[in-house]
């Protein structure tokens, strides 16, 4: 019995994207992770995070909200097919990277990084419904999606760059300074849920929403803390890149975060002194994603991997062939 041909080669063998579409679709995973988290955040904020009181389904008897269930049950199973869209996205980007000639195992290995973690979120959020909206598993669910976005900018940077060896462009000391940045706004980010699980919005209207037992004012200075590490590493980052002469591009991403912390921390201290009015809490959240997509990227331009490869010319499928190669081999 023939071999059954793989889906993927038929696709590559009809299909050549270009780089730029590559990238754009790798951007595009990055916008959805962003809006995931957000749309997330709109449940919690307007007490819907029990508008399906269970999952799979959103009753016992119904796959989809009821109208005797109002508008709460209307937004949670929105955010709830937005993860249908969310992998329609990973799997078109893994489609395209896998088409795309030279093929590059690492970005298909990333997209389905990505969309693997979406599976497992989706487990998890599965899990925060199921238990009445824990606020560790809700804890949880928001740093998976930081995972997720993690994974779709690491995927969206390398589909811009070549697969070299990478080659640093700034001295170990400056490269461990910028690891105690990352590290220090992952803190930071980890720090947030704390703030969100022992805060007002529970996620859903009932008193009987479990709150992590914690003084919330303490919490909440205690994030404002790491915000002022933060901004630190970030200042003497950016002082050392000029003293050592580094790149353009890295002193550039390094102003750009900064420029992102101070938007961001206007944000937190409106949030705070208006008693979390929804509408900036979720923006709150939006600006938390930016600081981490600039973080990352502050990380990634102290390093180069030369240019993404091109697409080889028809001679060179030609001399291929010339040399004994089957031409159904040349992509495998």
């Amino acid at each position: 019995m023939p071999n059954m041909p793989n889906p993927m080669q038929l696709i590559a063998d009809r299909w050549q994207p270009s780089a730029r579409w590559v990238q754009r679709a790798a951007l595009a995973c990055v916008v959805m992770a962003v809006v995931i988290v957000v749309t997330g955040g709109a449940v919690r904020l307007t007490q819907s995070g029990l508008g399906c009181p269970t999952w799979p389904t959103c009753t016992e008897d119904s796959l989809t909200p009821t109208p005797a269930m109002g508008i709460n049950g209307v937004i949670e199973f929105t955010n709830r097919m937005l993860t249908y869209v969310l992998c329609a996205v990973i799997g078109v980007t893994i489609i395209a990277a896998r088409a795309r000639a030279p093929r590059r195992r690492s970005l298909t290995r990333l997209g389905w990084a990505q969309f693997w973690i979406v599976m497992g979120n989706a487990v998890v959020g599965g899990i925060t419904v199921l238990t009445g909206l824990n606020p560790y598993i809700v804890s949880a669910h928001f740093l998976l999606s930081t995972a997720l976005l993690t994974v779709a900018v690491l995927m969206w940077q390398r589909s811009r760059e070549g697969d070299e060896a990478p080659r640093e462009l700034v001295v170990r000391p400056v490269r461990q300074l910028a690891g105690v940045l990352v590290a220090a706004t992952a803190l930071l980010i980890v720090i947030g849920t704390v703030v969100t699980g022992a805060g007002k919005h529970a996620g859903d209207a009932s008193k009987n929403v479990r709150r992590i037992p914690l003084d919330w004012h303490e919490i909440t200075q205690l994030h404002v803390d790491f915000v002022y590490i933060v901004i630190g590493l970030t200042v003497a980052l950016w002082f050392t890149l000029r003293a050592v002469k580094a790149p353009a591009v890295p002193r550039r991403t390094v102003a750009e975060l900064f420029a992102v912390l101070m938007l961001q921390g206007v944000i937190g201290y409106v949030q705070y002194f208006n008693d979390s009015p929804e509408f900036v809490v979720g923006t709150h959240m939006f600006g938390s994603c930016l600081v981490w997509i600039a973080v990352l990227r502050v990380l990634l331009s102290l390093r180069e991997r030369g240019e993404a490869p091109a697409v080889p010319s028809p001679s060179a499928g030609h001399e291929a062939l010339g040399a004994g190669q089957p031409a159904a081999a040349s992509n495998r």
